[in-house]
């Protein structure tokens, strides 16, 4: 409904500015000021002031005068507050917002837009397990995903494996040289990846540890295996293939607790092995840009604006993961209409030249969209380092998060007015659910490019800007639904005009909304939107809560608002999910 009463303002403004021959190439119609009680706004006559040349709340009264409500669903009138050209809703909008959301359990998912898209995140290389630092990647990948898929896209959620650099053939020559007993630790988790890692760390220790002529001999088995990949060669491709996906499915495990899951896992080796990287580097090769430099080809990128040259080939005609990327991304817009990557900062400057890259090989790269996050960290500030084997990981930060919010939720116990009785298998549910949602909504909900230091006190706060405030308001619609079946209270037909008082109308608007927020959101690949709109609509259903009962109030007014409880779950499990955070039935 909010979005089919913002195209019915921003027609009625533009016929008005037409007839007064003005532009209509900027509207400025946004939410308002919490000082203007209208429910959709318009800026304008700031920008036609000098134009017209009159003060702005002139301007503004004779563009009100001039709009026409008549033959609109949701427009019931135009006012001015200064400066602003205010917009009203009509009964029909509460109405058929309270109508729509309360019946649709998918209520905020938009219409299909035909449009395919790959989402690319994670992609960690599979030398190990998933470090802490690097948790922004899966969860903001994931929710991107999800956003995109809500807003009325085919959506692909993929893992690009890099299964050819020179980290995994340090890792594939450790695996193959030491034995267990040769190794420092023991696994630090019954899990491949943990047990793996060790051989990782042994050989990238022994390198640098070693005498000279045992580090050189090594170094020349471990260049052999990166020539055979090079060369295709199928069993040094067996041989890494071995350790490469061993690690990563043992990650994916990891993964699958936030959860962050995905359609495929595509390896880089895949064009190498099809011809592409090598087309690729050909085609570079004869372009004005490219130049051969220091015993490597290399793209002179000076008019895109870097001043650091891309290598695409070394000297020994073999080719690096940027080139293999080069050819990855190429694929990727021969199957898709948009591919959406998430990255850290710290590929910011390679994500830049591969762009560049693309368009000089005359990709459209307008089909190129990155998401750039910065670090997670603790308090305290650890350092991660997989090759050393230091730093927190993931798994640790997850049995950390459900142990806490475990404690937070048998404390709770005693308090609950609740009837339902929870066994040990709905608290460790509950928990589950509260602690992941946590760690997922504390890393959503801040924007990407801000640095953040996970809190837990903050994460875990039941009663503050948090994910268990927000799944405490699901739980409390789920028992607010079933008080009411057990009171035999209908909400199937209901007459919304009795919603009548300021909190009722407040969470009504607020719910209308939610799919306007999910396309914008989806516009700008921000799912954080989302999140801060999830925190808003607790809010405002608290008020309501706390201002309107349900069950004791008279019939057609409870029934009414329950149809109201409805919406609000309805829509307050969508944005949660868009997050990626689940939204329990109790609490």
């Amino acid at each position: 409904m909010f979005r089919q009463f913002r195209e019915e303002v921003e027609t009625a403004l533009s016929a008005a500015l037409s007839s007064l021959d003005l532009p209509t190439d900027d509207l400025g119609v946004e939410e308002p000021p919490e000082d203007v009680p209208a429910t959709l706004a318009s800026s304008v006559a700031f920008r036609l002031a000098g134009v017209v040349g009159a003060a702005p709340p002139k301007v503004a009264a004779d563009i009100a005068e001039e709009i026409s409500v008549e033959g609109y669903d949701y427009l019931a009138a135009v006012d001015t507050q200064g400066p602003y050209v205010n917009f009203h809703v009509t009964d029909a909008y509460y109405d058929d917002t309270l109508d729509s959301a309360a019946a649709d359990t998918e209520f905020g998912r938009l219409p299909s837009t035909g449009d395919s898209v790959v989402v690319e995140h994670t992609s960690a290389n599979p030398t190990g397990p998933v470090h802490v630092g690097r948790t922004r990647n899966p969860v903001i990948g994931d929710a991107v995903a999800n956003l995109l898929d809500f807003a009325g896209n085919d959506v692909d959620r993929h893992y690009y494996v890099n299964d050819a650099g020179r980290q995994m053939a340090v890792f594939t020559w450790a695996y193959e040289t030491f034995d267990e007993e040769d190794l420092d630790s023991e696994p630090a988790r019954d899990r491949i990846e943990y047990d793996l890692v060790r051989y990782y760390q042994k050989g990238n220790t022994y390198l640098e540890e070693a005498d000279a002529a045992d580090a050189e001999a090594a170094e020349e088995e471990i260049t052999a295996i990166l020539q055979g990949i090079e060369a295709g060669d199928e069993e040094t491709y067996a041989r890494v293939e071995e350790v490469v996906d061993q690690v990563l499915g043992g990650m994916r495990e990891c993964l699958a607790r936030l959860p962050a899951e995905f359609d495929e896992f595509v390896k880089e080796t895949r064009f190498m092995f099809d011809g592409s990287t090598r087309d690729l580097a050909d085609r570079l090769k004869e372009t004005e840009y490219a130049v051969y430099e220091e015993d490597a080809w290399q793209l002179e990128l000076d008019d895109y604006g870097f001043e650091k040259n891309l290598v695409f080939l070394r000297s020994d005609d073999t080719s690096l993961y940027t080139t293999r990327d080069l050819a990855h991304h190429e694929w990727k817009f021969d199957n898709y209409d948009r591919a959406v990557t998430v990255l850290g900062e710290d590929h910011k400057l390679q994500a830049g030249q591969l762009r560049a890259a693309l368009d000089i090989l005359g990709n459209d790269v307008d089909k190129l969209e990155n998401v750039i996050y910065s670090w997670v960290n603790l308090p305290g500030g650890e350092t991660m380092s997989t090759r050393k084997g230091t730093g927190v990981m993931l798994d640790d930060l997850l049995d950390e998060s459900v142990s806490r919010a475990r404690d937070e939720v048998e404390k709770r116990l005693e308090g609950r007015v609740r009837d339902d009785d929870l066994d040990e298998d709905d608290i460790d549910r509950i928990a589950r659910q509260v602690g992941i949602g946590a760690v997922r909504y504390d890393i959503v909900s801040k924007q990407p490019t801000k640095t953040i230091t996970f809190e837990w006190d903050q994460a875990l706060n039941f009663e503050a800007q948090s994910a268990p405030y927000i799944q405490y308001v699901h739980a409390r619609c789920c028992g607010i639904v079933d008080e009411a079946a057990n009171a035999g209270l209908d909400a199937t037909d209901v007459d919304p005009s009795v919603l009548t008082t300021e909190a009722e109308r407040d969470l009504i608007r607020t719910i209308a909304r939610f799919p306007a927020v999910v396309e914008a959101a989806a516009d700008d690949l921000e799912p954080h939107a989302v999140a801060t709109y999830a925190r808003e609509l607790a809010e405002v259903f608290n008020t309501f809560y706390r201002e309107c009962p349900v069950l004791d109030a008279d019939e057609d007014v409870g029934a009414a608002r329950l149809a109201l409880v409805k919406a609000a779950r309805n829509a307050v499990a969508n944005a949660l999910a868009i997050v990626g955070v689940e939204a329990p039935e109790s609490m």
